[in-house]
């Protein structure tokens, strides 16, 4: 059977866009930059305002804001809450502009005794403590299946486990702390004495305490707002965590499997269930946002 020449060319037309390698996204600026994130809008708002050069890109409804900190090029942007919007934006800002290294700056929940509220913490490790089994009880006792593991002590039903992650490699690397990256640590280090962070907010509620910059120690994250008194322990005693919140991990661990170096910047806006009373987010989450940007300004300043 002959076949029209229009339609047998049809059909290598048809094999060709199939055939085809697929192609990495467009690449929307080449300028190598530091990427700064935020996941709340009062962070996004106190970066905002020390960005000159703006130039704008809008990618499926998410605003990335290019220009100068201090003569220093970076792209802003919101992630939004939650874990997988801070992974999701990630590798957004990763596949589509030239990224050096990422910065999250936001704010947290204190889980470290010895910290209080406005103090700014920049963990050397993240994990993610609800990459979890949820146990099964019988009699008042937890049981996790024979082939899971338990690296950590668990809380009630809860189990928390190291991630399998894809790198590459023959096999699946499991971990549960990504590490932030030990230069930009000390630089962080570096700048931490001549920061002066706020201790009263714009409506006059101020601390008993100064606030002060801490850099080291753990923090965890996890799809929870946390404001228990009982998990705020256990992820003390468990992690040895100073601060809990809901993207740093997610964004480390998406910075880890793309080779690009990470920090985060953390204020204390609460004490995740630790304080008397109401929590404090809601009056000191501003304050909290501003100091985690005075120390991100610093430290993009001191940046080579």
């Amino acid at each position: 059977m002959k076949f029209p020449k229009g339609l047998v060319f049809l059909a290598f037309a048809f094999l060709a866009v199939f055939e085809l390698p697929a192609h990495a996204a467009e690449t929307l600026d080449t300028v190598p930059r530091t990427a700064v994130m935020s996941a709340f809008e009062p962070e996004w708002t106190a970066l905002q305002t020390m960005l000159a050069g703006r130039k704008d890109y809008v990618l499926d409804g998410a605003t990335f804001a290019t220009g100068t900190i201090d003569n220093k090029p970076v792209v802003l942007f919101l992630s939004g809450i939650s874990m997988v919007n801070a992974a999701m934006t990630t590798q957004r800002v990763i596949d589509r502009f030239t990224i050096s290294r990422i910065v999250f700056s936001g704010i947290a929940g204190g889980v470290n005794p010895q910290l209080e509220i406005g103090d700014v913490v920049v963990p050397e490790e993240w994990g993610e403590y609800l990459e979890a089994v949820f146990a099964r009880e019988s009699n008042g006792t937890y049981t996790i299946p024979s082939f899971e593991e338990k690296p950590f002590p668990n809380f009630g039903m809860m189990f928390p486990q190291r991630e399998q992650i894809a790198t590459g490699g023959a096999k699946l690397e499991r971990r549960f702390w990504f590490p932030a990256d030990p230069k930009l640590l000390a630089v962080a280090r570096s700048v931490a004495s001549s920061v002066a962070l706020k201790d009263c907010t714009g409506k006059h509620k101020c601390l008993t305490h100064k606030p002060r910059i801490v850099v080291g120690g753990h923090g965890v994250s996890g799809q929870a707002f946390v404001d228990n008194a009982a998990f705020r322990e256990y992820a003390f005693k468990t992690f040895n965590a100073s601060v809990l919140d809901m993207e740093s991990a997610s964004t480390a661990h998406v910075a880890y499997v793309n080779k690009v170096p990470f920090i985060a910047f953390r204020s204390l806006s609460d004490l995740a269930g630790g304080g008397e009373g109401e929590n404090q987010m809601g009056t000191f989450f501003q304050l909290a946002s501003d100091n985690s940007a005075s120390f991100v300004r610093a430290f993009l300043k001191a940046l080579p």
